[in-house]
């Protein structure tokens, strides 16, 4: 899929403020209940990871809504001492993940804390998913756009092609979605990730962007 033009006006958001407020409400209420639900896998999950050596939860700030940044949680994949800002690994074999991270990151459970970052308000159920700051500034005025809305555990990407898309791919799907945003939009994502939750497909990087194999190159 080839991505729209890169440059472009900034875009705004198209769902009214009572729609978006709305959100705020429903995506708090979600993530109480997930944690009260699935406090027991993630207490598990916790224990086990801090068994393979090292912290249970991997923290690191990310920009969130109008650019804010914010601390993102997540179950550590990687051994301890490699660059916490290091390329996305391209494949399983990638020796900097644990044997547990690889089977978290391809069942997407290592994304599980992150209900944590959604009760706290840094983060929506659906959304662009919440990338460097650092990355802020290699975007156009348009790609810029995606920092309207919340991050999210899930979004247009994720249900796009994931890791076999471009940079510049998953911004324009993250633009899509500030124009699209909406109650039937949200759902469609929500069904299409949990639909695919148990097929481990494009979880690696194949290429970061047009230009570049990985993202520190």
């Amino acid at each position: 899929m080839a991505p729209e033009q890169a440059g472009g006006d900034t875009v705004l958001c198209s769902a009214p403020p009572s729609y978006l407020w709305l959100k705020d409400r429903v995506d708090q209420f979600g993530a109480l209940l997930a944690v009260v639900a699935l406090g027991p896998l993630l207490l598990v999950l916790a224990v086990l990871v801090r068994r393979d050596g090292g912290p249970a939860i991997f923290r690191q700030i990310r920009a969130g809504r109008q650019g804010h940044p914010f601390i993102l949680l997540k179950f550590r994949t990687m051994r301890t001492g490699v660059d916490p800002y290091g390329d996305s690994p391209h494949e399983e074999d990638d020796p900097r993940l644990t044997r547990l991270g690889r089977w978290l990151r391809e069942t997407s459970l290592d994304e599980l804390p992150q209900v944590l970052n959604v009760l706290r308000g840094e983060m929506s159920l659906v959304g662009p998913r919440p990338l460097y700051v650092q990355q802020m500034a290699e975007w156009t005025t348009r790609q810029r756009s995606r920092l309207r809305v919340k991050p999210g555990l899930t979004g247009l990407a994720q249900t796009r092609g994931r890791g076999r898309l471009l940079i510049e791919e998953k911004l324009d799907l993250d633009v899509q979605y500030v124009q699209r945003v909406s109650l039937r939009t949200d759902l469609a994502i929500l069904w299409q990730t949990l639909a695919g939750l148990g097929r481990r497909r494009d979880v690696y990087e194949v290429q970061y962007s047009q230009a570049r194999v990985r993202r520190g190159e």
